[in-house]
């Protein structure tokens, strides 16, 4: 049968002492305990380094040594176990260096009883297994706290945020001190979404994957998946988990904008065909009908022919145009500084920046960031955008702000505007073909600028909120 029995080390030079405190042990609690003992510092040292014991009574008194010079060798070691000390009668500035030095306990020799000395001991030993019980969950909290790959945010009941994990810093770009002084919905980009998140997690007690858009210290968007919960009832702390999605939706989203452009290609080429072929004899038809005496002599025939004709000769044009809006191209690249690139774009834009009075911003990355590009297609990409921009501007309030940066590998040109913005209706059909909110315009400008960028293996994603503005994010790969 297994021994149950607690391992204790008596640390005394004073062998009269050990009986003492062993007899008064056995007395009070027989066959609980077994008591071994230690007479000197070097075999207390010895012993203790064995790490085999769950509770040591030492001495204040040994020697040339102290039992303060034991409590440091614990730490020296890295050592913890629970440690009762024995003072002389009145050592009250003993007890509590003792205790400051990590004693969890301590007994005056001289007034121990049997029952005192057993409840110090059994105490000792549950508060030492306590204790270590929290480190362990606390070790084990602050471990995926710390080096979780999600947004780990902790909020009290007025949802004011009271602690952040290193990654939700470093993803918000906020201090660790500037996120403890916001509340939740700080973090939220569109403000309707932090009430429906507010009213949600308040009135369910918890929002499990849901997608919402953060935003960071500068304003840029973060997709999240969010898995929040209240911690506590009573107290109303909240637990928010969020997972940044928003480089695995981009990638989604170059995929879609992929896969639309290849369909849109078969039906283009479709269209081509089918049409072009009764175009052609619709304009043989009627060269022939010029010829003829008949029509000449007709009132007004040649103004009908002149109509049909210019007509069959627009819509030739416009099928042309859709081919070449969603084509795979031939691209001369070379490798240009991304500044370069966007400066010769604005530069063509210059006239009509000048005429709305739009005022210009811009931010370029540093000279050595380049992209592979064919300047003159980039040129018609970049210029579509910046014209659909200032005509989107209130004419003499109109700011065009123009940012590039490096990120993970890629390079991002940001182009924004204060306009009228896009209803969210019509965001997901912007770069169809023919898909136009201008009453003059064909539908074609922002489709070849997806094409060339698609071809530049690239993407191109739009932010825009009615009122506020509109923010094109164009994606290329570093040079």
């Amino acid at each position: 049968m297994k021994e149950t029995y607690k391992q204790i080390l008596m640390i005394d030079d004073d062998e009269d002492d050990f009986f003492l405190v062993n007899s008064l042990l056995q007395d009070v609690a027989p066959g609980q305990y077994h008591i071994e003992w230690a007479s000197n510092y070097d075999m207390a040292i010895e012993a203790i380094e064995k790490k085999q014991h769950e509770l040591y009574l030492v001495d204040y008194r040994l020697g040339k040594h102290t039992g303060l010079d034991i409590l440091r060798h614990f730490k020296e070691i890295d050592y913890e176990a629970p440690v009762i000390m024995l003072t002389g009668k009145g050592d009250y500035a003993i007890d509590n260096e003792a205790m400051m030095a990590g004693a969890s306990d301590y007994l005056v020799k001289g007034e121990i009883t049997g029952p005192e000395l057993e409840r110090a001991i059994r105490y000792g030993i549950m508060e030492f297994a306590h204790l270590r019980a929290i480190a362990e969950n606390r070790k084990k909290y602050f471990g995926i706290f710390e080096k979780s790959h999600d947004l780990i945010i902790l909020a009290d009941c007025d949802k004011n945020i009271i602690d952040a994990n290193p990654i939700a810093v470093r993803k918000l770009s906020y201090s660790h001190d500037q996120l403890l002084s916001m509340n939740l919905k700080d973090l939220f980009l569109h403000e309707v979404q932090a009430l429906r998140f507010l009213l949600e997690i308040c009135e369910d007690d918890a929002i499990v994957q849901k997608e919402y858009a953060f935003r960071n210290q500068a304003g840029q968007k973060i997709d999240v998946l969010v898995n929040a919960s209240k911690l506590d009832e009573q107290l109303g702390t909240f637990l928010c988990v969020a997972e940044d999605i928003t480089d695995k939706k981009r990638e989604e989203q170059e995929k879609r904008q992929q896969e639309k452009f290849v369909i849109s290609g078969r039906i283009a080429r479709v269209i081509a065909h089918e049409v072009r072929n009764p175009l052609t004899n619709i304009l043989l038809a009627v060269g022939q009908f010029r010829t003829e005496d008949v029509l000449k002599e007709a009132e007004d025939s040649q103004v009908y022919l002149d109509i049909i004709e210019r007509n069959c000769t627009r819509i030739n044009m416009l099928v042309t145009e859709l081919l070449q809006s969603t084509r795979m191209m031939e691209l001369h690249l070379q490798e240009v500084p991304v500044s370069t690139l966007v400066q010769k774009a604005l530069a063509l834009a210059d006239d009509r920046l000048q005429l709305a009075g739009v005022r210009l911003v811009t931010e370029f990355a540093a000279d050595g960031v380049a992209v592979h590009a064919d300047e003159e297609k980039m040129n018609i990409a970049l210029l579509n955008i910046f014209i659909n921009a200032v005509e989107a501007m209130t004419p003499g309030y109109g700011v065009l702000t123009v940012k590039t940066e490096e990120d993970k590998g890629k390079i991002n040109i940001l182009i924004t505007d204060n306009g009228m913005g896009i209803p969210e209706e019509n965001k997901a059909r912007l770069f169809d073909p023919f898909f136009t909110s201008k009453t003059k315009g064909t539908g074609l400008g922002l489709t070849s600028t997806q094409n060339i960028i698609i071809n530049h293996r690239g993407s191109i994603d739009v932010e825009s909120t009615v009122g506020v503005g509109t923010q094109f994010t164009i994606t290329l790969p570093k040079a």
